[in-house]
């Protein structure tokens, strides 16, 4: 009798999207790696953080409720609930190894920011290191791993244009966290840019690396 046909498990990363993928990954990466060479040692605003800080402030008009309100979006706890939702939706719907992305890539990226690059960048605002924000790369840390399982979720089958507005949606809430950083003066523009590119950067990697350590015909998803 002839045996049912086995697929293998749904990517991560769908191959469609795989080159996009890397290549977000490889800027993300140069911008990390170019800014932190810019800002090492720094304790002062650089030209463009001036520039753009300054509009940023100029621009809220003093709005301190709202922005204390945005920026509490990336505290270590908040951050780590919305974490456990993700790792939680996965385990309901039997997606192994997004479970594991959102378990590993959101503590990991942040484990990056302040136990190595942090340190090794030096960069520092009110006496204390700032680059990168590790606010801004949790937040985009989870942004990232979300818009990552949005890509192809395993049910329920959410509209193709659904799913990408929620992604943006969600992208777009970060870059919000970016501003409220600078207008509360807690951090430089470039910090932001730093954060939201090693959280994008690990999530991806961290994609990338569980689609291909997972044998093609285990039966997860």
């Amino acid at each position: 009798m002839e045996q049912p046909q086995r697929t293998g498990p749904r990517p991560l990363v769908p191959a469609a999207m795989r080159s996009l993928a890397v290549a977000i990954l490889a800027v993300c990466a140069a911008v990390t790696a170019l800014l932190g060479a810019l800002v090492a040692g720094q304790a002062r605003a650089g030209p463009v953080d001036s520039w753009v800080d300054a509009r940023i402030r100029g621009g809220l008009g003093g709005q301190w409720r709202g922005l204390e309100d945005l920026a509490r979006v990336g505290d270590v706890m908040l951050v780590a609930v919305m974490t456990s939702v993700l790792v939680l939706a996965c385990l309901v719907t039997r997606r192994w190894r997004g479970a594991v992305l959102a378990a590993v890539a959101v503590p990991g990226a942040a484990g990056v920011v302040e136990l190595v690059l942090k340190p090794l960048v030096g960069r520092t605002l009110m006496g204390a290191l700032s680059f990168p924000s590790g606010t801004e790369t949790r937040v985009f840390a989870v942004a990232a791993v979300f818009a990552v399982l949005m890509a192809d979720p395993v049910r329920p089958r959410i509209p193709a244009a659904v799913r990408l507005a929620l992604a943006v949606a969600v992208l777009l809430a970060a870059v919000a966290v970016a501003v409220a950083l600078v207008g509360l003066d807690q951090h430089y523009f470039t910090d932001t840019v730093g954060g939201a590119a090693v959280g994008t950067a690990v999530a991806l990697a961290t994609a990338l690396v569980l689609d291909r350590a997972v044998p093609p015909h285990s039966g997860q998803t």
